[in-house]
Formats: C-alpha cells, structure tokens, sequence
C-alpha cells in the first residue's frame, strides 16, 4: 500500500491531532508516474562574503546588490566582494529600501537616506519626523511615523511641506507600514490596511479609496509582503488570534491551517513583531516566508492551487530541535538568489546541490498521515521509500532513520539504514520486519543533510497478525 509523505501527522496532549510539516524538505507537486508528489531536499546556504555586521535588508538598484549590515549601507559584487559606501545608524530593526529613477532610498534608525551611486545624503528637513516605513511612489518618497502619512516635494525629494500629512482614519490603530501594490499605497495597520490613490493637488496629493480597506492588519513593520497584485500579511483584526492572511480588494482570506495558527500561537506579541515576510518565486515554486525567532513557516501558494489544500514545509538552521534559519532578505541579482544571514556578518547564496548551511549539516525531517486498516490489525513486514539516491553533501556515510507510533505521542526507538553514497543511485531504502499496528500506526523518518536525497513516495506491506 502506498502512504502519502506530503504531511504527516501527530497527536497533542489536549488530545488533539496536529499536522506535522516537512523540516527542511520542499513539497513538489508534479505527476511523475511513481506518485504526484514528492519531497526534496531544501536548498543548501553557501557563503558568498562577510560583511560589516547584521544584516538588515537588501535590494536590486540598477542590476547592482545593495544591503544594510549593521549601521553600514554596503555594495555586494558578483564575486562577493562587500564595500563599504556609508553610515545610516543601526537600531537593530530591518531596514526601509526602494528606489525612484535616480537614487536609492534607505530608512534606516528613524532616519531617511539618499544614495545616488557616489554620494550618500540624509534628508534633514523637521517636516521629515521619524521614519518608521517607507516607499516611492508617482514620484514621492512616502513615510511614516507610525501615526502620519507624509510625502517628500515631488520637485525636491530632500524638502518634505508641513500641508502634505495625512493618517489612517478608519481606525485609531498604530500604522505598522506601507506597501506598494498594484501602484497604490497601503498603509498597513495593527488592525486594519487602508489604500490610497493619487489626486495631484497641492496638499497631500493622495486620497483614501473608502471601498478598499481591510478589517485586518500585521503584527509588525515587516509582517507584510506582496504576492500577485494582493497582500500577504501576519496578523488579524481586533479581538482574533494572530494568524496568515492574503488580502486584496477590500477582502482578505485566511491560508493559514490550524496547525500554523497552533505555532504561531506559542509566541508572545513581542517576538511576533519581529516577524519578517518574504515572497521568492523560484522555479516551480511561488514560495512565502515567514520569519519567525526559532524558525521559518514557508507556503507555496502554487503547489497549494494545484493540490487545492494548504502546503506548507518548515526550514531550520539547527541539526538538533529548531533555531533561526539563517537566510533572509532575499534578493535576485546576478542570476542568484542571495540573502544575509541573521546570525552572523555573511552574505550568502542558495545551492540545490547541497543541504547543509554553511558547511554545517542540518536535520530533515517528515511524518506520514495515519496509517489506518479499517480497524484490522496487521503485521508490518517491510517499508520502503522510493527515492533518489546517489547524491551526498559529506564523506560519511549518511542514515536515515525511522520510527513508529500507535497514538502520535509516543514513538518507538528509530531504525536507522545506509542512505549510500555518491553514485550509489540504485539504492533502496528498506526496513524489513518494521513491528505491527493494532488498528493505525503513524510513521515518520529522521536524517541530516548528509543524506542528500529526494523522496517519491513510501510503500508498505503488510502481512496477517497472529494471535
């Protein structure tokens, strides 16, 4: 019988069943012949240079790499090589970057910045306030302090007037943000997301779309990305539990499930502020991050359209329990992916070939759903996970292991097997005389980057149990 490895399943001690996400392995919805689905390795983290300090943020300005590490706004060469072009001060938060025809903008400590390829300038003019967010748009550079809304002279980008100020007024909540989409400012709220669209004139040149705005907001200034002509954002409205949502047209929809909603609850209103969304549109994937302290949610809005159920998967840097995935602020520049990683000064790109971070392995894992045989009780005489082998990121000799449990609390001591090495592409991974189920088991499989390999599908047999 064929098991589906897409998502597993465990139980809590409420009791309640849970779903349980790949770590570290990436949900591929494609018809293959050995099953529509399959899991690969996550792609590997490689170091490209090392920075000045933390990263904060990055951008694509004209085909070249920019990002804030530190207080530092720095260049990123092709090869790597990291240069130092200024000072815009450090207050530990991610950055504000966008761009306007001529020059780059940088809201970085409250503060907002002008780069024009030579020369870096800080915009001095008191109208300014504290820059919380900001964008450019028809020609303005738009921020905000988290109360008001204010635009920069469209004939003057360093002068900003006292008659251009506006606010959010449907409701009295702090403005986390502003977003550009579909060419109009959103201001995103704690509780709401307000739109905006251009009038000219001479005050404050935009004027709420009264028909557009959402009845939720995001958690904080980074909470919120675009995706397709729509927002998506972490966060809710007044009186509801934090969750995800995608918004667009005055309307939104949740594409949270319950177990997503079950992790994001475990984290307290100060950590959630932290969080940082990030859309990545690689290959056959439309993928949204979701950074959190210990980890990173990621939903592939494209596999979850094709499998019509939600898909999501979990990265992690650790090799053992979960820590902070180490790649953010992702940019596409020199035909690469590149990131900053947020525990260390490095600046990196993503690799398919290997698993491992940095040359550190890390862990994987999956679950299967409930393995249930129609109240029958039975004998599990060999399992084996159809993969492709062949391909490791280490001299060892990579396992893989698994283990078994009848309620989705305890599990049985893992059964470990040779993965192969390099070459070895006709490898089978079988576990023979792998115990029994009185009515359904759940089963799920552990190993490291070492053991570089894709996973079609799981099949067991089962045999008549005795008594």
């Amino acid at each position: 019988m064929q098991i589906p490895i897409i998502n597993g399943i465990y139980a809590d001690d409420a009791p309640s069943l849970r779903s349980s996400y790949p770590i570290n392995l990436v949900p591929v919805v494609t018809q293959s012949g050995v099953s529509n689905g399959y899991l690969r390795p996550a792609d590997g983290l490689l170091e490209l240079g090392t920075g000045p300090g933390a990263d904060r943020g990055g951008i694509n300005w004209n085909d070249a790499h920019y990002r804030v590490m530190s207080s530092s706004l720095v260049s990123v060469s092709a090869s790597g090589t990291i240069t130092i072009l200024g000072d815009v001060g450090t207050d530990g938060l991610p950055v504000a970057l966008d761009y306007s025809f001529d020059r780059l903008a940088i809201g970085s400590n409250g503060n907002l910045f002008y780069w024009d390829g030579s020369t870096l300038t800080q915009v001095t003019d008191s109208d300014l306030g504290t820059v919380v967010d900001m964008l450019w748009i028809d020609g303005y550079f738009m921020s905000t302090d988290g109360e008001f809304i204010v635009v920069t002279d469209l004939a003057d980008p360093t002068s900003v007037s006292a008659t251009k100020y506006n606010s959010a007024e449907v409701d009295p909540d702090p403005i986390k943000g502003l977003l550009k989409v579909r060419n109009e400012p959103h201001a995103i709220g704690r509780y709401t997301i307000e739109v905006f669209r251009n009038i000219g004139g001479s005050g404050f040149p935009f004027q709420r779309i009264s028909g557009g705005h959402i009845e939720k907001g995001a958690v904080g200034t980074s909470a919120f990305t675009e995706y397709e002509d729509a927002i998506v954002f972490v966060g809710g409205g007044r009186n509801e539990e934090v969750s995800v949502h995608i918004g667009v047209n005055g309307r939104s929809k949740k594409i949270a499930t319950r177990e997503i909603d079950e992790l994001l609850s475990a984290y307290t209103d100060t950590q959630l502020s932290t969080t940082v969304v990030e859309y990545r549109n690689d290959r056959s994937s439309q993928l949204i991050y979701i950074h959190l302290p210990d980890r990173t949610l990621v939903y592939d809005a494209l596999a979850s359209q094709q499998l019509e159920s939600p898909v999501w998967f979990v990265l992690t840097s650790s090799v053992i329990g979960f820590s902070q995935f180490r790649a953010k602020h992702f940019v596409y520049v020199h035909g690469k992916w590149h990131f900053g990683d947020p525990t260390t000064f490095k600046v990196g790109t993503f690799d398919d070939s290997v698993g491992s971070h940095f040359g550190s392995k890390v862990r994987w894992e999956f679950g299967t759903s409930i393995i249930y045989n129609e109240g029958n009780s039975a004998t599990f005489d060999e399992l084996e996970l159809v993969a492709l082998t062949g391909s490791v990121d280490a001299s060892d000799n990579p396992t893989i292991s698994t283990s078994y449990s009848y309620d989705g609390r305890t599990w049985s001591q893992d059964r470990t097997i040779s993965v192969g090495l390099i070459g070895d592409r006709l490898k089978r991974l079988v576990w023979r005389r792998q115990g029994k189920m009185n009515s359904m088991r759940m089963q799920r499989f552990r190993g490291d980057s070492s053991a570089h390999v894709s996973f079609l599908r799981l099949e067991a047999q089962l045999g008549p149990l005795f008594v």
